[in-house]
């Protein structure tokens, strides 16, 4: 890949354009592009993923039958044919939620394999710039998972989207808001996942022995949340591929239940099928009708999970579980109840375990345990990963994300996550005590979850898709208005529970907005103060800065130009290692980065000096290197770049020879332009420049030789690897508003003090570490 300035139109004999050889660019263009998502998978290998997709995906909505029918008729079963109408719209709305938006729509709009909320917004960020942070950088689309077509120029319509975008910065925010907001309501699914799985299934054992209170199966219930909780540290790797045999199980179980209901108490629930009973239904119960929609949306809860966890599988894998497994299954079972109902309708606030026929009662308890723990198990693994990608967008402090498994990539476990999430789910079982409660709860992260990704979806089909503007309406129009009729339904129990994930996901959001918020503004302030790579050796000489032998890694957030920690330190302590690195670690919009792309170096000052950039690119499910391992291949990848460099030389210094004076006309494109606005262009530019005027291309025939250049580093890696950070004392200045004093000197330092583990984050050994202290007005 050559990188050619723009010339100027006007001039008639335009010089040959220079090419950029710094591996920024030559990396780049050494990439792989990879066929992903198992689009060429064989059919041996999909049946087999999507035998395992049941026990990892289908676990939550798979449990739901254990309390739909109570959540939905709280107060009793006033008329026979109300249980046509419920089943009614339970049937439809499996098929039109679960199966036609997710199933055979949403699917398609994975990153790379990669789903969920943080999935969309990156797979958006991708193709529009509304990224907050301004740390995009040209050679980023050459990484092979980035590639995305690019929109037809013929479409207008999605040119003039893109372009309202990027240039609202109301839209850049609502776009955010969404995201977070989604985010926060998973962890809310997270918290009450175990809290109504658990509760329900424990509920059963009062079937079998009476004499036990109520009080006592929260006690029983709380003793197994608090395993569950306590046994996230260990990961599920080692008990994960019991997961589809025990959820195959409980298929097998209620599919077989409910065949035997339908068959011995009514054939006739099946008319159900006509939609015609809905609409009698809601016609008989006016307003009850509408509110019994709260329980009804139970049916579906977890479908996120559907699109969440996509990764481990693939579209056509899931395809074939949820149409050939969980929607038979899940659907005879809610049947079979209703024809028991039918019969016996004053059994609603226990239909499940009701229903069991007795000699399977003992089985199917068991079962039932095992399929709610794994329920809570897959909602707590998809809310830690959710969170891992959040934390890489820099939407949370940078906690300890330990990664549990070394098989699977996207199981991870955080302990200050873990321990909220425990403790808030055994508080909500304690404090509500029944399903029902908890339902009116649950039902609102379940749905403001949908609103969510119909959204950032029809955004996905403006853009991206390109689709017709009749397909995008309907798109919107249909399943937008069929959930916010739930979610009106589910606020109308906002006294009664619906309160609790909204002031829950309000609490997460507001830290999470907060951090993001001064994040920005901190990157802003270092951007604006950065000190310029031309200036470098003015600063090393002002200083009396003197070589000390080893390798120093200054962690910095920018990708170009000098941090102003680097002043900083070199006052304090007049002293640099003899090989120096500005060391960013970035994590870009898409799942995955191939080890072979990681890194991308830069010379940073003459030559001599040693001094180097390096951008250590990661997606945001890849996880950061051991200290030796990252050590190893940092390494590698700098004597890589030197050899690169020495053997462009000639090839540049030709370049220059038959350039002439005319790249003396390059200076002025950068001139003018702000840091704000030009920010990686201009050093591009300003590269080049140095390259003609500094003599640095010139240097590549220095005494000494490439091979000499990679012994030394290997000596000075044997002396020692020094990380150094900067430990940034953010506040408000003095004329800032109230509100923002609060947000940055409270909430900001609150969060960094007490969560922020940035060392281990980055995997950087504690007894090498030198933070340098620095207060930022922003």
């Amino acid at each position: 890949m050559s990188v050619q300035a723009e010339e100027p139109r006007d001039t008639e004999t335009a010089p040959a354009p220079l090419k950029r050889h710094d591996s920024l660019w030559g990396d780049a263009e050494k990439v792989s592009h990879t066929n992903h998502h198992g689009s060429r998978v064989s059919w041996v290998r999909t049946l087999s993923l999507a035998f395992q997709s049941v026990g990892i995906i289908y676990g939550d909505i798979g449990t739901s039958p254990l309390y739909v029918y109570s959540s939905t008729f709280p107060d009793g079963i006033k008329h026979n044919d109300d249980l046509l109408g419920v089943l009614s719209l339970i049937i439809y709305t499996l098929i039109i939620i679960p199966m036609l938006k997710y199933v055979f729509i949403v699917l398609y709009a994975n990153d790379n394999g990669d789903g969920g909320t943080f999935a969309l917004y990156s797979l958006i960020s991708r193709y529009a710039k509304i990224r907050l942070i301004p740390d995009q950088q040209a050679e980023d689309a050459a990484v092979s998972n980035y590639r995305i077509e690019a929109p037809n120029s013929q479409l207008r319509r999605a040119q003039w989207a893109k372009q309202k975008l990027e240039s609202s910065k109301a839209a850049k925010i609502a776009l955010f808001t969404l995201t977070i907001l989604g985010t926060s309501m998973v962890i809310g699914d997270g918290t009450l996942t175990p809290a109504i799985s658990v509760l329900s299934a424990v509920s059963g054992i009062r079937e079998k022995a009476p004499s036990l209170t109520q009080t006592q199966v929260v006690l029983i219930s709380v003793a197994i949340l608090f395993m569950l909780f306590s046994v996230q540290r260990f990961g599920t790797d080692k008990v994960g591929y019991t997961f589809a045999p025990v959820i195959s199980v409980w298929f097998l179980f209620i599919a077989g239940i409910g065949l035997y209901n339908l068959v011995i108490h009514d054939v006739g629930v099946l008319r159900a099928f006509n939609p015609i009973y809905i609409i009698q239904y809601f016609k008989r119960n006016g307003k009850e009708g509408w509110v019994s929609l709260g329980g009804v949306i139970l049916c579906v809860t977890g479908t996120e999970g559907m699109f969440a966890d996509l990764g481990h599988f693939n579209i056509r894998a899931v395809q074939i579980s949820f149409n050939g497994i969980l929607f038979p299954a899940v659907g005879l079972c809610y049947i079979g109840q209703a024809a028991y109902l039918r019969k016996f309708p004053e059994n609603v606030a226990n239909t499940f375990y009701r229903s069991i026929p007795a000699p399977m009662f003992w089985p199917t308890f068991i079962v039932a345990i095992l399929a709610a723990i794994i329920a809570s198990q897959a909602m707590l693994s998809g809310a830690f990963a959710i969170l891992s990608k959040a934390l890489s967008l820099g939407c949370m402090p940078r906690v300890q994300v330990i990664h549990t498994s070394h098989k699977y990539e996207g199981q991870v476990y955080i302990p200050e996550v873990n321990f909220i999430m425990g403790l808030a789910s055994i508080v909500v079982t304690v404090a509500f005590r029944t399903t029902t409660s908890i339902g009116h709860a649950y039902g609102i992260c379940v749905v403001t979850t949908f609103i969510i990704t119909t959204h950032l979806m029809t955004v996905v089909m403006l853009l991206i898709w390109k689709k017709h503007v009749i397909f995008i309406a309907l798109f919107y129009v249909v399943f937008g208005s069929i959930e916010m009729i739930y979610l009106s339904s589910i606020l109308s129990k906002f006294i009664e529970g619906g309160y609790l994930p909204i002031c829950f996901a309000l609490v997460v959001m507001s830290l999470m907005a907060a951090w993001h918020y001064v994040q920005v503004k901190r990157y802003w302030y270092e951007l604006d103060h950065i000190v310029p790579t031309s200036e470098l050796t003015v600063l090393l000489e002002k200083n009396d800065v003197r070589r000390i032998p080893g390798v120093g890694l200054l962690y910095t957030e920018l990708v170009q130009g000098i941090p102003p920690v680097f002043p900083r330190l070199i006052e304090r302590i007049p002293s640099v290692h003899s090989i120096f690195m500005f060391m960013s670690i970035k994590h870009l919009p898409i799942s995955r980065v191939l080890p072979a792309e990681r890194f991308l170096f830069r010379q940073v000052g003459p030559r001599e000096q040693r001094m180097f950039r390096c951008v250590a690119r990661y997606g945001y499910t890849d996880t950061l290197e051991e200290p030796k391992e990252f050590v190893a291949f940092l390494m590698d990848g700098l004597k890589m770049f030197i050899q690169e460099e020495s053997a462009f030389a000639h090839n540049e210094v030709e370049e220059i020879t038959a350039g002439g004076e005319a790249s003396n006309d390059q200076p002025s494109m950068a001139s003018g332009r702000s840091t704000r606005n030009a920010v990686h262009s201009e050093e591009m530019v300003q590269a080049r420049v140095s390259s003609h005027s500094s003599g640095r291309i010139g240097s590549f025939h220095s005494n000494r030789t490439v091979e000499e250049e990679k012994q030394l580093i290997d000596r000075e890696v044997e002396h020692g690897m020094v990380y150094l950070m900067g430990e940034a004392n953010v506040t408000a200045k003095a004329n800032s508003s109230v509100f923002k004093k609060v947000v940055v000197n409270y909430v900001y330092t609150f969060l960094r003090k007490n969560l922020t583990e940035g060392h281990k984050a980055l995997a950087i050994p504690k007894d090498q570490l030198l933070k340098v202290g620095i207060t930022y007005e922003i």
